[in-house]
């Protein structure tokens, strides 16, 4: 890890350190915007990281941008971090300038009906869009749609008379149905792949916080295992536990790697295979890590008191979003098909590695 990541990270630290208390974090779960932390990240550059110097960014790469964004899943930020520093990225990527505040994605859901229109010589967004994160707290939307024969993504400005349904998800995150009847399109660009494009990377990024999270928790379990003494001992001294730790590490290790691997391909190519394995390892690894969290803490690892539950309810709602397990693993079944038995091994030692 270069110096300016360990910087960075260090920065997103003392931001949690100072700013994310439990009280703040409850508070967030009841629709209070944490103003402190958002200003805090704005002020040392981070949402707009990874903007060229050209857009008043720090020209960080993609691999260092998702190295904030895994530590801020980390420590639970309960904020759109993610969804700004993807929304930015998407917009610099095709030419389109970034307004200086929080962007959320509309992720594409299958019960999404929007849809561009022309009004004189401008273009509207009018429709409804589903399961958007965290609408509550952003005047402006990445969206992905179809221009007359072509495929668009495009950034929209939020009207004052469009209609929310604000819902939370298990971490009592905002995600919200909008209602558009002429929402304004404030830039977008041509692009055949729009819709896949902001998929995939939707994707990425959940699955580089879901690894955050799940470094978090098993840094938990083992302090507390070793912290937990029962018949005269710490818990961490039983062999059941040690291999329950032993099976949670794995998980966090499988996920680590993969993610690994879908982020070795850079910015300017995204490899649908690794990103579609890296999203699914995530999701299983989360499922299973968040099972043996719970149990080696037992009682005290579900009160409100405890700490773990903010990054256990975070990772079994992102492991749902860009995709379940269920999708990228139909992806992965039809690409592994495709070309018979015999394609299967150059597809893992060459597709997956994008060599």
């Amino acid at each position: 890890m270069s110096d300016e990541s360990i910087d960075l990270l260090r920065t997103i630290d003392r931001i949690a350190g100072d700013l994310c208390s439990r009280e703040v974090l409850e508070a967030a779960e009841n629709a209070v915007w944490p103003q402190a932390i958002w200003d805090a990240l704005v002020a040392n550059g981070l949402t707009r990281g990874i903007l060229p110097e050209t857009q008043d960014g720090a020209g960080l790469t993609l691999s260092e941008g998702l190295v904030m964004v895994k530590r801020v899943a980390y420590h639970c930020l309960p904020v759109p971090f993610a969804e700004t520093l993807l929304a930015s990225w998407l917009l610099s990527q095709n030419g389109l300038n970034v307004p200086d505040e929080p962007i959320t994605i509309m992720p594409g859901s299958h019960a999404d009906d929007f849809g561009l229109i022309r009004v004189g010589t401008d273009l509207r967004l009018a429709g409804k869009a589903c399961d958007v994160p965290w609408a509550e707290n952003c005047r402006y939307a990445v969206f992905s749609s179809q221009l007359d024969d072509s495929s668009v993504i495009g950034l929209v400005r939020l009207a004052d008379n469009t209609e929310y349904t604000h819902v939370r998800n298990l971490a009592d995150e905002p995600k919200t149905t909008i209602n558009m009847q002429d929402a304004e399109v404030v830039a977008y660009a041509a692009r055949p792949d729009a819709a896949d494009l902001l998929m995939q990377y939707g994707a990425l990024f959940r699955s580089v916080q879901m690894v955050g999270a799940l470094d978090r928790i098993l840094e938990q379990s083992i302090t507390y295992a070793n912290e937990r003494v029962t018949f005269g001992r710490p818990i961490a001294k039983f062999q059941a536990v040690q291999h329950m730790l032993a099976a949670m590490a794995g998980e966090v290790a499988a996920a680590n790697a993969a993610t690994t691997i879908a982020l070795a391909h850079g910015a300017n190519t995204s490899n649908p295979l690794a990103i579609a394995v890296a999203k699914s390892r995530t999701g299983e690894a989360a499922g299973k890590a968040c099972e043996i969290a719970h149990q080696i803490h037992g009682a005290m690892g579900f009160t409100k008191e405890h700490s773990l539950h903010n990054s256990t309810r975070r990772l079994w709602s992102w492991r749902d979003d860009f995709g379940s397990e269920r999708y990228w693993n139909e992806i992965l079944g039809k690409a592994v098909t495709k070309g018979g038995a015999h394609s299967l091994w150059p597809l893992l030692a060459q597709g997956l590695a994008g060599e």
